[in-house]
C-alpha cells in the first residue's frame, strides 16, 4: 500500500471543513415538494417533516435558516466540505427495537440523497460549486474557485445487512466519491459501540438506557473496514466508543502492519472534561502513529467544558478554547500535523461556539490561527492537514 499524498493543487489559504451537514436542508425541502406533488401525502411524511424541522429548528438553524449553504461556505473560504450523508429515520427506525441490525434498504436512502445533493448543486450552484468524486474533480475545483462538496456517510447501520452487501455497497459509495464512512454514530444498530453523544442526557443515564454490545466491532463492522481499506475509503472513528476504537485500530494493525492506511475522527474534541464522546491522549495518540487527523467540532458542549472558557460568551472565548485544543493535539502528539476543522453544523449541535453558527465564521478563524501560530501552521490547520489525508481517498 503506498502513503497518502497531499492532493497536487495547492491552495495557500483556504478552510476544509471535514464534516458539515449540506444535504440536511434539503431532506426537509424534498420531503415536502413530495406532498405537494401528491397533495394528500401519507401521514408518516407530514410526521418526519415536522420531526425534522423542529429539530433543525432547535438544534441547527440560526435565525431559520440553514447556516450550511453555498453563500456561507464561500464567506467563510471554505474550498472544501466533506458533505454527510446520513438518513435520521432509518437509524431511529421506529419499526425496530433498540440495538436491531440494519435493513437492507437503508443505502438506497443514502443514495437517493447522494444524488440529490448532486442535482442541487448542479442546478442552482452551478459555478459556484461543485461535487468531488475524484482526486482530480477537487483539484479542478480548486484551481477555479469553486466550493467543492466531497460526499461522506455518518453511520454504518446505512451500508448493509449482510457482510456480502456490505462489501458491495462499500464499492458502490467509493465509486460513487464517497470519501470517508462513521461506522458508529447515535445508537448502535449491529456494526459499532457507540460513544453517548446526547447532549442532554447525562453519560451514565445514556449507557443505562442504551446499553452497548460486549462485542465492540461485529462482523458487519469488521467487513466494513476491510472493504473501506481495499477502496481507499477513510475510516472515520468519532462517535465509536474507547472499546471499538481499539478494536477498529487492531484489525487495522492486522491488514495494514505498516500503517500507511490514515485514520481520522472527523468532528470531535479533546477529552478536557469527563465525555466519552471526546477523545483521550490515547486516542489522539493511536490517530496520529496512523498519520490521520481530528476535526474540531463547532459543538460548545464537546469543546468548552473542561477549558479556561467552559461558558465562551465571544469570538474571543471561541477562539481560546480552540487554542486550547490545538495546543493538546500538539502536546500529545508533538507536531501540527494532526489537528483539522471539522464542525458539524446542521448536524443537531446548538449551542455551537459563539461566531461559528454558520461556516461565514470560519474566515475569521483563519486570521486568529495566523496571528497565534504563524502562516504555516494556520494553513496546516485550515486545510493542510485535511487534504493530506484527503490524498488517501480514492487512489
Amino acid at each position: 500500500m503506498g502513503g497518502c499524498p497531499l492532493v497536487t493543487t495547492v491552495v495557500s489559504s483556504m478552510i476544509a471543513d471535514l464534516h458539515t451537514h449540506y444535504p440536511m436542508h434539503l431532506i426537509e425541502q424534498s420531503t415536502l415538494d413530495r406532498m405537494r406533488r401528491f397533495r394528500r401525502s401519507p401521514s408518516l411524511d407530514w410526521f418526519r417533516v415536522l420531526i425534522l424541522r423542529l429539530a433543525n429548528l432547535i438544534a441547527n438553524y440560526e435565525h431559520g435558516k440553514p447556516a450550511v449553504t453555498i453563500e456561507n461556505l464561500r464567506t467563510g473560504n471554505v474550498g472544501v466540505a466533506l458533505s454527510v450523508l446520513y438518513s435520521p429515520f432509518s437509524e431511529m427506525d421506529l419499526d425496530k427495537p433498540y440495538g436491531a441490525p440494519p435493513s437492507p434498504g437503508y443505502i438506497n436512502e443514502v443514495i437517493n440523497q447522494l444524488s440529490m445533493v448532486e442535482r442541487d448543486i448542479a442546478t442552482r450552484h452551478a459555478g459556484q460549486a461543485t461535487v468531488a468524486r475524484t482526486q482530480n474533480d477537487l483539484q479542478i475545483a480548486l484551481a477555479q474557485g469553486q466550493v467543492a462538496l466531497v460526499h461522506c456517510v455518518e453511520g454504518g447501520f446505512h451500508v448493509g445487512a449482510t457482510p456480502a452487501a456490505v462489501r458491495d455497497n462499500v464499492h458502490l459509495l467509493a465509486r460513487r466519491g464517497v470519501a470517508y464512512i462513521t461506522l458508529a454514530h447515535l445508537f448502535y444498530r449491529g456494526v459499532a459501540a457507540n460513544a453517548p453523544a446526547l447532549p442532554f442526557m447525562a453519560d451514565s443515564l445514556y449507557r443505562l438506557l442504551f446499553p452497548q454490545p460486549n462485542e465492540p466491532l461485529s462482523e458487519l463492522g469488521k467487513e466494513m473496514i476491510r472493504a473501506m481499506v481495499d477502496e481507499h475509503v477513510l475510516i472515520d472513528v468519532t462517535h465509536m466508543s474507547d472499546p471499538a476504537t481499539g478494536a477498529t485500530l487492531a484489525l487495522l494493525d492486522e491488514l495494514d502492519p505498516a500503517r500507511q492506511v490514515p485514520v481520522i475522527a472527523s468532528h470531535a474534541a479533546c477529552e478536557f472534561g469527563n465525555m466519552e464522546y471526546n477523545l483521550s491522549d490515547r486516542q489522539v495518540e493511536a490517530i496520529a502513529r496512523r498519520r490521520g487527523v481530528i476535526g474540531l467540532i463547532a459543538g460548545t458542549h464537546y469543546m468548552a467544558p473542561g477549558t479556561a472558557k467552559p461558558q465562551p460568551r465571544t469570538f474571543d472565548d471561541t477562539m481560546d478554547v480552540m487554542f486550547a485544543h490545538i495546543d493538546r493535539i500538539r502536546q500529545v502528539t508533538g507536531s501540527h500535523d494532526h489537528a483539522a476543522l471539522g464542525s458539524d453544523l446542521d448536524g443537531f449541535i446548538k449551542p455551537t461556539l459563539p461566531g461559528l453558527g454558520s461556516p461565514a465564521g470560519f474566515a475569521e478563524v483563519e486570521q486568529r490561527l495566523t496571528r497565534k501560530y504563524g502562516a504555516t501552521v494556520a494553513q496546516q490547520i485550515c486545510s493542510g492537514n485535511a487534504m493530506r489525508v484527503l490524498g488517501y481517498w480514492g487512489r
